[in-house]
């Protein structure tokens, strides 16, 4: 069986749950106490040499690293990954806008803001709150003439920037100024459907530590 090495408040283990169960395919969870440093011990950077998590570990122990990369794996032969080689592409665009524009910027803004680290982040606040607008204007403008990212069909490419992007006001966010984004918001959770729990960070014992 697939092993998800997983922390339940990251969105992008999120990421990793949500196609999980869109694909009815079933996996064994083990959970990774970051706050208490377990993703720095030896046992888990020979899963992961970047020491973070999601991993996803397959049966025969080989392991596959960074949240979309995993996507990309699972998706292989199915609706969430065209095989058209434009449509393929596209997909994988959106991939690479959301951990290079939407994850390092929202994501961090937002854990630093739910676990009281922004002051100690105050230098790069703004830098990353203007990328972070940035961002959700080129969602805007990408998503006014297209029902999701990659064209006509949900994909993990939805998955994937949904999964901080939706968390924006989390970090202090004001969204109504962005309607083609609420509605792929509504899209997008129509087509993953519930049983997906967002954890906030408090949730974590370790989390003020």
């Amino acid at each position: 069986m697939l092993t998800l090495h997983d922390y339940l408040p990251s969105q992008n283990g999120w990421k990793a749950r949500v196609l999980f169960g869109l694909l009815e395919i079933p996996y064994e969870s083990r959970l990774v106490s970051i706050f208490e440093g377990e993703s720095r011990t030896d046992a888990f950077l020979d899963l992961n040499p970047a020491g973070s998590i999601p991993v996803l570990e397959l049966e025969d122990g080989r392991t596959i690293a960074e949240s979309n990369a995993i996507l990309t794996y699972l998706a292989e032969g199915t609706l969430f990954l065209p095989a058209d080689r434009y449509q393929r592409a596209k997909v994988m665009q959106w991939l690479f806008f959301e951990q290079y524009h939407v994850e390092p910027v929202i994501g961090s803004l937002r854990f630093w803001t739910l676990t009281g680290r922004l002051e100690l982040n105050h230098a790069m606040v703004a830098g990353k709150r203007a990328a972070a607008v940035r961002a959700l204007a080129a969602l805007e403008r990408s998503l006014a003439d297209t029902p999701f990212l990659a064209g006509k069909e949900f994909s993990i490419a939805d998955i994937a920037v949904y999964a901080y992007g939706h968390r924006a006001e989390d970090c202090g966010f004001a969204l109504t100024d962005y309607p083609a984004l609420l509605a792929w918001f509504d899209r997008v959770r129509e087509a993953i459907g519930s049983g997906y729990p967002i954890y906030p960070y408090s949730n974590d014992p370790h989390s003020a530590v």
